[in-house]
């Protein structure tokens, strides 16, 4: 058999037989890593590590420090998960819900209810399953005969899946008799996954496991009853819509009720800022100070303009001050661990001036407003006056926000603070949820390119960057929030799907983004198209697509 040539990450270059695993070029490597590589990339591509390579190529060893491994360990986890289940409660039935808490939060279906003995028995079954090692086998098998395994499964929300399906073959997972369909890669076998921890966590379970920053331990348990209090809020909007999966979206979208999904999830939105708006109001005599904070394309700008409209409604008359005109000089601006720039930094903010003035003007004196000049990198003053009158509120929005040090020398009584996340209880089927992340992702490939002209290869290179910015200044303190917004509309991945479709076909796989790219792509093959058409005008969503009322396209 004649050799072929593999090029490593790092430029070397390997001769291995044609047919060779990535298995075994895995092992080889392993001693040069600190934890499991769990895939690979060839070409760019994510390529199990059980499959074959038969030409030249460049392979790339992936383990839990990056996030695409994460998904695939999370991925294999949860089928071990449910065959424990099915294992030892037959007639019990497991929904994977959302991210919670450095893990997976779902719900064991089961007569009598689910307890903490249960956890104990089915976690005991889990590892014995991974200390067995069983692999994970694909199994190409027609959609007639997907039909027919899932439904003698009774798994509904699979046949309503596989009804939209665009080929007449589908790729399943098998693990000791247990078939699974879990869209994306997996692991090769139960062992990879020997860090897990299961909890109870009423009324269902969380599923925890390590992280991209400590691979090798469980992180710390940190409750966060807000975010997992929003969750379940949109489960309920779910219920009202009648949408729990993509199956049963694509249901609505096939017989024409787009409309009314469409009407009904705006004005649950909009009812949910008048909320917020009649909460603030309320306590009109205190705060003065509203703040918004929220991860990258989560809506945020839209949000804040629509809720000060409603803050009108209740006699208030917001004005938005610009945390970037606080902006330090630039050669002032600390530095992070490359050298460059830190912009997002807590400390790239005049925290004393922006402090003063705040006080200043809850004290009913006049300030004079900074303007950051961007092109200078000064700050200047040009004469920008603001004194606050009694009806007046103050509207800042910025990624620190919800973090004290922003304001700490302003009451927490005069503060009311609000965190904003796109944060979908929309799910592929019951064991393959949606990250929270693709929908934020889509949207700022579909905005950057229609307000910035970046195409889709450059905002996915930098979102690896951007997240570890959010994991730093954003999410530990999303729980520091008086309310939460949502600000996912449940038929948005259609409605981003034509925009987003063909922005993501121009990467090639001479781009480190292909594989990022080809999985997106993938995601959004499931979903029906939807017409933006009935979409109003101050719908969060025409920030990414476009036609809002609040911006100039």
């Amino acid at each position: 058999m004649s050799n072929i040539k593999v090029t490593l990450f790092d430029g070397r270059v390997e001769e291995y037989e044609s047919g060779t695993r990535l298995l075994d070029i895995a092992k080889k490597h392993q001693s040069e890593y600190s934890v499991d590589i769990l895939i690979s990339k060839v070409n760019n591509e994510l390529v199990e590590l059980n499959e074959k390579i038969y030409k030249d190529c460049s392979v790339d060893l992936l383990t839990l420090e990056c996030y695409e491994a994460r998904r695939i360990f999370v991925r294999g986890l949860t089928f071990v998960l449910i065959r424990a289940v099915v294992e030892m409660f037959p007639h019990a039935s497991v929904t994977i819900e959302h991210s919670l808490s450095k893990g997976i939060y779902g719900e064991i279906h089961k007569t009598p209810t689910l307890n903490k003995e249960d956890i104990a028995i089915i976690e005991k079954r889990m590892r014995e399953i991974i200390a067995e090692d069983t692999p994970f086998n694909k199994e190409t098998m027609s959609l007639s005969r997907a039909e027919e395994v899932f439904n003698q499964y009774g798994m509904k929300d699979k046949l309503r899946l596989f009804k939209y399906w665009k080929e007449d073959r589908v790729d399943v997972c098998k693990c000791e008799g247990i078939y699974g369909y879990f869209y994306g890669k997996m692991v090769p076998s139960t062992g990879y996954l020997k860090q897990f921890e299961l909890m109870y966590y009423e009324p269902g379970f969380l599923l925890r496991h390590p992280d991209t920053y400590s691979p090798n331990v469980i992180p710390e348990f940190k409750e966060q009853r807000g975010l997992f209090q929003v969750f379940r809020e949109a489960e309920e909007w779910a219920k009202i819509l009648d949408v729990g999966d993509v199956g049963a979206l694509n249901d609505k979208i096939s017989t024409g009720e787009m409309g009314g999904i469409i009407r009904i999830s705006e004005a649950l939105h909009e009812k949910k800022m008048a909320h917020i708006a009649d909460m603030i109001a309320e306590k009109r005599d205190k705060v003065k100070l509203v703040l918004i904070a929220g991860p990258s394309s989560s809506g945020k700008t839209t949000f804040s303009k629509r809720l000060s409209i409603q803050l009108r409604v209740n006699g208030l008359k917001p004005y938005a001050i610009s945390l970037d005109d606080y902006f330090i000089n630039r050669e002032e601006t600390p530095r992070d661990e490359t050298g460059e720039y830190d912009f997002e930094s807590i400390y790239a903010l005049d925290l004393n001036l922006l402090n003063e003035h705040l006080n200043k003007l809850m004290a009913g004196e006049e300030v004079e407003l900074p303007t950051f000049n961007f092109l200078t990198g000064k700050r200047e003053f040009n004469g920008k006056k603001l004194m606050l009158t009694e009806d007046m509120i103050l509207i800042a929005e910025g990624i620190h926000g919800l973090n004290d040090v922003l304001t700490r020398d302003i009451k927490q009584e005069n503060k009311f603070k609000i965190y904003v996340s796109a944060l979908t209880q929309l799910n592929i089927d019951n064991h393959n949820r949606i990250p929270t992340t693709d929908v934020r992702i889509l949207r700022r490939i579909v905005r950057d390119h229609r307000t910035r002209g970046k195409d889709a290869e450059t905002t996915l290179l930098g979102w690896t960057s951007l997240r570890r910015g959010e994991d730093k200044n954003i999410f530990p303190f999303q729980e520091e929030g008086d309310v939460m917004f949502n600000s996912t509309l449940v038929y948005e991945l259609g409605a981003l799907k034509k925009y987003a479709e063909p922005l993501l076909q121009q990467i090639n796989n001479s781009s480190r983004a292909y594989s990022e790219a080809r999985r997106l792509l993938g995601f959004l093959n499931y979903f029906l198209p939807v017409e933006v058409n009935e979409i109003p005008n101050n719908s969060i969503i025409r920030e990414f697509i476009g036609g809002s009322c609040f911006y100039k396209d």
